[in-house]
């Protein structure tokens, strides 16, 4: 079990490069209100896994810096000027990027609702996993990501027991993390790791 812990609103353990995308949350007395975690999946090109630029750049982080080449491939003419972010990606092999602080606002979820209230971007960490909605996640993918989601537990309480897929709050426009993700394994996962924890 790797030892990620939350410090100032960044994950010890993970790589962070900063997303221009991001902007302040609705604060509570001084204070954001993080309440929920949304697992997304994403792969550039679409279900095409570990790809890189002519600077061996990921794909997928070249896109949350706002600097994919829109002549890498056709599809990334459609995408090129959207500015989108999530908190963290974690690649097929576990390794983790953070993109945007915790306690920041990413740009992950677009319309949505939790419920009853809209815009989850405002109290949710967006999690992207590399993958689509027709292929598995890897072992390593749902170990990281249950260990990721036990140290957001532990650094922001109110997210336990509010986890939920980008289809869960945006129903209408999206079907990601997909079929193949295996909730049941997750929170299975992440119960044994909190409670190891306590031990």
């Amino acid at each position: 079990m790797q030892n990620f812990l939350i410090k100032d609103g960044l994950l010890q353990g993970a790589n962070f490069i900063p997303s221009p995308n991001f902007n302040a949350r609705p604060t509570i007395q001084g204070k954001p209100t993080i309440t929920g975690i949304v697992i997304h999946n994403i792969s550039l090109p679409p279900s095409q896994f570990g790809k890189t630029d002519k600077t061996g750049t990921h794909f997928v982080k070249s896109f949350f810096q706002n600097q994919l080449n829109p002549d890498d491939h056709e599809y990334f003419k459609t995408i090129a000027n959207l500015q989108v972010s999530a908190h963290l990606f974690i690649e097929r092999n576990g390794q983790v990027t953070q993109f945007v602080n915790f306690d920041d606002r990413a740009w992950h979820a677009g319309q949505s609702s939790y419920l009853g209230r809209a815009n989850c971007n405002d109290f949710t960490i967006g999690i992207e996993l590399e993958g689509d909605d027709f292929s598995e996640f890897t072992d390593v993918q749902y170990d990281v990501l249950a260990q990721v989601i036990t140290a957001i537990h532990h650094a922001y309480p109110a997210t336990h027991r509010h986890l939920m897929g980008h289809s869960d709050i945006a129903p209408n426009r999206k079907t990601d993390p997909g079929e193949f993700f295996e909730w049941g394994r997750l929170r299975q996962l992440v119960g044994e790791f909190m409670g190891d924890l306590g031990k």
